[in-house]
């Protein structure tokens, strides 16, 4: 080969080499150390005297039945109402104005949703006052939740969100319509062909979004202690105090209840499964009968009703910030003012943005060296958090910065960040990523130009609009993370979640309005910076669309 040839392929072979190794250094940095903190979770689990102290304590079993209660409510009436809205809404118009309402809800984090429906449905929120003054009769209105039933609803109408916004991606129209058109022709009418036809097709492309629902709700700790029962809390929450406790029995005690989590996932999702299949023997008529049934107003009314949540909890966050003096059973405030936002602190909100900032970028780094060097493999591994309980992973983590002297530092919190906004990056970026045009990268490399220069000349600017959401994406799953933030964290740094969550207790609303806004200011103002660069980008490289 002419020595002029053999130089260059020589040098894109070592760049391709040195690319590998550092794209297999920085994943591997924020998933390889799970393994010996999983290890070492196990292994602490082992002995029988935790595992006594946690099935002989008395607050086990209420706390066992709430979580299992608000974890079926959660993760049934979630699916239950994304299936409603595809069989009745979709691909019709109502459908598309609900995806456009989607990013606006998926950018209103759990604590301040949670904290907005507190106040609106705690026995002395807005809506119990309501009743008061329009009923006849006195006394509570609302009883007390000791069963996680009302953590269940709140945990149900964010999960539909993210199953619509999942649904959005998988449901494919061209696969669908001539099933569809197929089982008009044969008299089936709308909703019995959409429930033989495109449920069980779309289910089982939901599965690792449902397993990522099921164990948030499962492990959910912040809207828990916001949201859930208080005495005993649930599960999820009970360990996590046991975690924070300075006596080793229960510090011991909480980590084989982490455990214990794990387990009950596994259980729950091989029940799942195994119900699924029972089901999907009952979806396709055996007697041929065919009937005009539409419930297709319930539809509506459903896909008019989830947004509608998201903007009463947060008018209702606004009216108690700006409150001046708001009793019980008052439907409004006696006046409005502004001295409590200019008298509240703003390190929560500038500790949250540098946090979020930094795992957001640094994130970004990895996704796409990761897909530029590998491409989509392996991207079921890289989702696997999503698909675990919070808790374990967060103890796993704990060992390790421990033992490099990282718990407590910024980099320490940003690190464990990205065990979560990875995910959801790549969730964002994949897809796009695919649908790459190979054409334009191989005219590209018949340039001469090396693959720095086809990625940032070809690639950079085709991925500009998902890269600017998977970064905001990231931002808003950063400001949302709590016990990595309070718990690797060594409670060193105070954020709006971790503020919101204390203050949900602490019995001043106007305090816990102000905080849940601002986490709710920071997504959102990721989220229309992205829109406006990539409204901005997309004017600059027209001719790339």
């Amino acid at each position: 080969m002419d020595e002029t040839l053999r130089q260059p392929l020589m040098h894109q072979g070592w760049t391709r080499r040195f690319t590998v190794v550092i794209a297999c250094l920085a994943m591997g940095s924020v998933y390889l150390p799970l393994l010996p903190g999983v290890g070492r979770l196990l292994w602490n689990g082992l002995p029988a005297a935790p595992w006594n102290a946690l099935f002989t304590d008395n607050q086990l079993p209420a706390a066992l039945l709430a979580t299992l209660i608000s974890t079926l409510i959660s993760t049934l009436l979630a699916l239950f109402i994304c299936l409603l809205l595809v069989v009745t809404l979709w691909p019709f118009a109502p459908w598309k104005w609900l995806q456009q309402q989607l990013p606006v809800l998926l950018a209103l984090p759990h604590v301040a949703f949670a904290s907005g429906c507190l106040l609106l449905f705690a026995p002395s929120g807005w809506l119990s006052r309501l009743i008061i003054n329009i009923s006849i009769f006195n006394g509570p209105t609302v009883f007390i939740d000791r069963w996680g039933i009302g953590l269940g609803l709140v945990l149900a109408v964010k999960e539909s969100w993210f199953l619509l916004w999942v649904c959005h991606a998988r449901l494919s129209e061209s696969e669908l319509t001539p099933r569809l058109n197929i089982a008009a022709t044969l008299g089936y009418g709308p909703l019995q062909s959409r429930m033989f036809i495109v449920i069980p097709w779309l289910v089982p492309r939901l599965g690792s979004a449902l397993l990522a629902a099921l164990a948030y709700s499962l492990s959910v700790v912040d809207v828990a202690l916001i949201i859930g029962p208080g005495n005993p809390p649930t599960f999820a929450a009970l360990a996590w105090s046991w975690l924070n406790d300075s006596d080793p029995a229960l510090q011991q005690k909480g980590e084989a209840a982490s455990v214990l989590l794990m387990v009950l996932l596994a259980g729950l999702a091989a029940a799942g499964f195994g119900l699924w299949r029972i089901a999907c023997r009952q979806f396709y008529p055996r007697n041929g009968q065919r009937r005009a049934v539409s419930v297709q107003g319930m539809g509506i009314a459903m896909g008019g009703l989830l947004p509608l949540l998201g903007f009463m909890s947060v008018l209702i966050l606004l009216a108690w910030s700006l409150a001046q003096g708001w009793f019980a059973p008052a439907l409004l405030p006696a006046g409005l003012s502004t001295e409590a936002w200019r008298s509240a602190s703003l390190l929560p909100l500038l500790n949250a943005g540098w946090l979020a900032l930094a795992s957001s970028l640094v994130g970004l780094v990895v996704v796409l060296l990761w897909l530029e060097t590998f491409g989509c493999r392996w991207q079921s591994l890289f989702w696997l958090p999503l698909c675990l309980p919070a808790l374990p992973l967060v103890m796993a983590q704990y060992p390790i910065l421990l033992w490099l002297g990282w718990d407590g530092s910024f980099w320490g919190v940003v690190w464990s960040h990205l065990l979560w906004v990875i995910p959801y990056m790549m969730l964002i970026l994949m897809p796009a990523w695919q649908h790459l045009d190979p054409r334009l990268i191989i005219t590209a490399r018949t340039f001469g130009w090396s693959q720095l220069q086809v990625f940032w000349r070809v690639k950079w600017p085709l991925l500009m609009r998902a890269i600017l959401s998977a970064v905001a994406v990231g931002f808003s799953v950063s400001i949302a993370q709590y016990l990595p933030t309070l718990f690797n964290g060594a409670g060193r740094w105070s954020t709006v979640t971790t503020e919101a969550v204390a203050l949900s207790s602490g019995g001043d609303p106007q305090a816990l309005a102000i905080q849940s806004l601002l986490q709710l200011l920071l997504p959102a103002g990721a989220f229309f910076i992205a829109a406006l660069l990539g409204w901005l980008s997309a004017i600059r490289h027209q001719g790339l669309r």
